[in-house]
């Protein structure tokens, strides 16, 4: 990977017209679903595609990830979707988009019972979208050829304990005391887990041991349980394994260094491994999540941080066949808050920094840009490092300077896709009534 000059280098906007000049010589303007072509034909055979997204509250983001799995899983053959969501959340959208029984009526009712915050992320029309396209093309597939949907991330602590218990008590009551007992370790901590991390400040005494103990347990008696239902026993083990990592996650934010994105991080490939597994040895998967999990480490200042991603960890493993796809914008508005767990507003968002990769992506023309980073000349100024927005959940438009992540755009991904104007993303509770809002619900998967 390229050296990353110093912060106040890539803030410069040096060559940004020389970079928008091979922006125009070599991207394909982005006006519809058909122009995805190309990139759909150079995808295909890849063993994972991981696709990005420069906010979690961007309607063409989801919009255009959407009509790019769709093509992916119908003319490709991909066989699942994993996200960056809890996994107890989104199985119970697997289960609902796959048939399985008692899996909900609607997959809006399922999404409104995300409730972890950023609800938002999830529970929104794009999602109800493309969920109800999944679901009706799962309807016309044998059930063991159903493609999945499922949550990579962490953060389920409680809840994927609680699921544990519910599993074997269906299957081995005496396991289930155990497991329950072992569980009460966490009990103090009224199901917070970040109340949790605040008290490992105070008192380090972990739960560690009991997470460990019946992940290695359940994974013991996998002859035993593995008989009776594989796709409920794999869901069991995958929440053993999330509390396990989660408890690790939680416990490594009292250090206050950057392994706790590490373990968030190796998780959701660890997760992504297993699911690939699940599914066969011939298997495909297809990843959401934002770009600073997708777009590779490598290629920005993560690594001089100590930092690792998805991104980093799936191309070292399965180096050619695997390809990353990120998302970024000029301007426009977002779903955010101004602070954590804080209510969500839809905010602006301004043009982009003079000198970013963004701006340079507008300096092209006033349109949208698919740029195949295989298409570029070897010396191109789109490899000298620039800003690259990056908006979280939690967002001030008024301080954007610290948006911006140092980045080798040609390294980071193998394909980008720019959307010159994007608006907010549209949440179930706030747009409530399908007849009336969002306007023009359905866009058109």
């Amino acid at each position: 990977m390229s050296e990353l000059r110093d912060r106040t280098s890539w803030e410069e906007p040096n060559d940004v017209e020389v970079a928008a000049a091979g922006i125009r010589s070599t991207a394909t303007e982005l006006t519809s679903p058909a122009d995805l072509d190309d990139l759909v034909a150079d995808l295909g055979d890849d063993r994972y595609v991981l696709l990005g997204e420069a906010s979690h509250g961007t309607s063409e983001f989801y919009r255009w990830r959407a009509r790019l799995t769709a093509r992916l899983v119908e003319e490709r053959g991909f066989d699942f979707v994993a996200v960056e969501g809890d996994w107890t959340d989104c199985y119970a959208v697997n289960r609902y988009v796959r048939g399985l029984p008692d899996s909900g009526e609607t997959i809006r009712g399922v999404l409104e019972a995300f409730d972890r915050w950023p609800a938002w992320m999830w529970a929104n029309w794009e999602m109800v979208e493309f969920l109800e396209w999944l679901d009706l093309h799962n309807e016309q597939r044998p059930r063991d050829e159903r493609v999945g949907f499922y949550g990579m991330d962490v953060y389920s602590l409680f809840e994927s304990m609680d699921a544990v218990v519910d599993y074997l008590e269906d299957v081995d009551f005496e396991a289930a005391e155990e497991a329950e007992n072992a569980y009460r370790c966490f009990e103090p901590y009224g199901e917070d887990a970040q109340e949790y991390a605040r008290a490992l400040r105070m008192v380090p005494e972990t739960c560690e041991d009991e997470v460990v103990d019946i992940l290695s347990r359940l994974r013991a008696s996998t002859p035993k349980y593995d008989t009776d239902d594989e796709e409920d026993y794999f869901n069991a083990e995958q929440n053993a394994l999330v509390a396990r990592n989660a408890e690790r996650y939680y416990r490594e934010m009292v250090s206050g260094d950057t392994d706790s994105w590490n373990v968030r991080d190796r998780h959701m490939f660890e997760t992504l491994e297993r699911l690939t597994d699940h599914h066969g040895p011939n298997a495909k998967g297809i990843v959401w999540a934002h770009n600073t999990h997708v777009g590779d480490a490598r290629a920005t200042d993560m690594e001089e941080r100590g930092r690792l991603n998805v991104g980093q960890l799936v191309r070292e493993h399965h180096s050619g066949d695997v390809s990353l796809v990120g998302f970024g914008s000029h301007r426009g508005s977002v779903i955010a808050a101004d602070s954590w767990n804080a209510p969500m507003a839809e905010l602006p968002v301004p043009p982009a920094q003079a000198g970013s990769y963004e701006h340079a992506f507008h300096r092209a023309g006033d349109r949208d840009w698919l740029l195949q980073m295989d298409d570029l000349d070897a010396e191109t100024a789109l490899a000298e490092p620039r800003g690259h927005r990056a908006i979280g959940v939690v967002y001030h438009p008024q301080r954007e300077s610290g948006n911006y992540v140092p980045t080798v755009l040609p390294q980071r991904y193998d394909a980008f896709l720019h959307i010159d104007e994007t608006q907010a993303l549209h949440p179930l509770d706030v747009h409530v009534d399908r007849q009336a809002v969002p306007e023009l619900y359905p866009w058109g998967l």
